[in-house]
């Protein structure tokens, strides 16, 4: 057991982190105050900058250090399809598998009424006005949540002057049907196509 209020606070902090529980948050901390120098002390100075320079977009809500941000400035990207998602994590996860090359619009969550989120509370205003500037095709990417699925039908009754298309469900590449629930297998029935 870690003595002393300045590594529990830290081992608490870690704790908070997702994918660390307390234990995970022990032993993260343990590594970090044996390798002072090489970890810790880095470590806090690059989360300290971070914290500093980070800022949201403000044409799409992503996370950067200039706004707007390097996605949205980048000419190279298609302006006419924006891809619609509920967090920055769903867009850096796009972004890492390099599949979509057009602008970006973060919503900042899903509905919820359990949770009293409202569209107020997103970003759905912004993103019906940037629709009206040239935009042909709106995808919408949301999670295959009850929330997320409650987002893209409501976005849908929105976005009325729009080619609107969501990301596909089903079978995962390397997915064994023995596996899967059956609102997977139901999506993948519906969505099946010729071959």
């Amino acid at each position: 057991m870690a003595s002393g209020s300045e590594i529990e606070r830290l081992i608490q902090l870690l704790a908070k982190l997702p994918g660390l529980g307390p234990r995970s948050a022990r032993r993260a901390a343990l590594v970090l105050l044996k390798k002072r120098d090489l970890l810790l002390e880095p470590l806090a100075q690059a989360m300290q900058d971070a914290a500093a320079a980070t800022r949201n977009c403000e044409t799409c809500g992503n996370l950067d250090t200039v706004s707007p941000c390097s996605i949205c400035r980048d000419a190279r990207r298609d302006p006419h399809i924006l891809c619609v998602v509920e967090d920055v994590a769903d867009l850096w996860a796009l972004e890492r598998a390099s599949v979509f090359r057009g602008r970006y619009h973060v919503l900042g969550g899903a509905l919820s009424a359990l949770d009293g989120i409202t569209p107020e509370r997103l970003n759905v205003t912004s993103l019906l006005e940037r629709v009206q500037s040239g935009i042909e095709e709106v995808i919408l990417a949301m999670n295959a949540t009850v929330e997320g699925q409650t987002t893209a039908h409501y976005l849908m009754d929105h976005l009325t002057d729009v080619k609107v298309t969501r990301l596909a469900h089903g079978v995962p590449v390397g997915g064994e049907l023995d596996y899967l629930d059956e609102g997977t297998l139901n999506a993948a029935f519906k969505a099946r196509r010729a071959l």
